[in-house]
């Protein structure tokens, strides 16, 4: 366990019943850190996080809230802070892919896109900033998409985790005055269930030649919400196995 690690700390993840999320939430569980997290439509895999959590000794809170809507994201922030006294840590994590190519993107699918992938980082950084004290902590989960689109249909998807730089970056100065820092990881493929499938056709861009772990960007988030990582802020930062090098 790193020596100022994120031990007695509260924690907020979005989207964090299953993938990453799911990953994110159980590192910073086992770091010490008090960890609610939101779902949408898996309540069966949030229950089974919160046992699994609670069985090893530590503390989780489940809450279903879907990202696309400010008033249930702010509602899931107040809880929080409700439950557990404070909140030092944010992860806005939750987001969707809708892909198609640029000549047929339904208006509809990119303005559900934006609203999870970009309007829900706004809020929830709004709303964690009000409730945290002096020296929190808030990780957006983007994609190294915002450098590298590489495939046909992802366009609009890329565009929103670009926005993600930029506001990352905004936001950082604009909390520094307080202490909490603002960061953006950029995972690259990443093995999960829903990425199973395309792992034989990206493992031969990589030049590590293998998918990205969940633990490998749990853990990266959990020093980025520790102490040691103080004055680290502002940044966008890959986890890729070299795949925009």
């Amino acid at each position: 366990m790193q020596a100022k690690s994120v031990k007695g700390k509260v924690a907020l993840v979005t989207g964090g019943s299953r993938g990453i999320g799911a990953g994110i939430v159980r590192r910073l569980a086992a770091d010490g850190a008090s960890v609610a997290f939101t779902y949408s439509s898996s309540p069966e895999k949030a229950l089974e996080l919160v046992r699994e959590i609670e069985s090893a000794g530590g503390k989780a809170l489940s809450l279903k809230a879907d990202s696309g809507s400010a008033e249930e994201l702010r509602a899931a922030v107040a809880r929080t802070a409700e439950a557990f006294g404070t909140l030092d840590i944010f992860v806005s994590n939750a987001g969707i892919l809708t892909r198609g190519t640029i000549d047929t993107y339904s208006l509809e699918d990119f303005d559900r896109m934006v609203a999870i992938n970009v309007r829900a980082a706004f809020v929830g950084i709004q709303a964690a900033a009000q409730e945290m004290n002096d020296g929190g902590r808030i990780v957006i989960i983007g994609s190294n998409t915002a450098i590298r689109t590489a495939f046909p249909g992802a366009s609009v998807y890329s565009m929103t985790k670009a926005a993600l730089t930029g506001l990352v970056r905004g936001a950082a100065i604009d909390l520094a005055p307080r202490a909490i820092t603002v960061n953006n990881v950029q995972p690259g493929p990443t093995a999960t269930d829903m990425t199973s499938a395309l792992a034989e056709l990206v493992k031969p861009l990589i030049p590590l030649k293998r998918m990205g772990d969940v633990s490998e960007v749990a853990s990266f988030v959990s020093y980025l919400a520790s102490e040691e990582a103080g004055f680290i802020t502002g940044a966008s930062l890959t986890i890729d196995g070299g795949y925009v090098a």
